[in-house]
This record gives structure tokens, sequence and C-alpha cells, in this order.
């Protein structure tokens, strides 16, 4: 299963420009940009992006990277218990 990461591009003022780079370089991930996402609130606040539709948001651009890329190692360790 190959996650699919989503960002706002009104949120790259927080630096997730720099996070989605870095993760299209993984052949493994499809890394999608949009104008909007529809989470105002959020966009404005803090870095965020969506893996498979799930918000994922953290303080700093480098730690949402970090926590993107942990909760796609929770993702492929549940799809492997599940044995798809």
């Amino acid at each position: 299963m190959r996650p699919i990461i989503e960002f706002c591009a009104s949120n790259m003022h927080h630096g997730t420009d720099k996070v989605m780079k870095a993760l299209e370089q993984n052949p493994d991930f499809d890394v999608m940009e949009y104008g909007c996402l529809g989470n105002c609130g959020q966009c404005y606040m803090e870095p965020y992006a969506l893996v498979n539709g799930e918000i994922i948001a953290a303080e700093s651009a480098d730690a949402l990277h970090e926590r993107i890329l942990n909760r796609i190692k929770e993702i492929e360790a549940m799809y492997e218990l599940l044995g798809d």
C-alpha cells in the first residue's frame, strides 16, 4: 500500500515545502500538493499534512517530517499484521 501524503500550498510558510520535496524523493510515496485542503485554522497555526486522509501536525517542519515517517511506519506495520 502506497501512502498518500497531501500538502496545502497555503501551509508552505511553515516550511512544509522542504518536507514535501524530501518526501517526493521516495518513490514509494504518493505526494501531492493542493491549493487548499480545507483545514484553514490548522493551516494558519502549525505545519501539517494529510497521510491517507489523517491530519498529522507538529510544532515545526522538521518534527512534521518525522511524524509523517513514523505514521507511515505504523500504517505499514498494521497492514503486515493484517496480512494485506
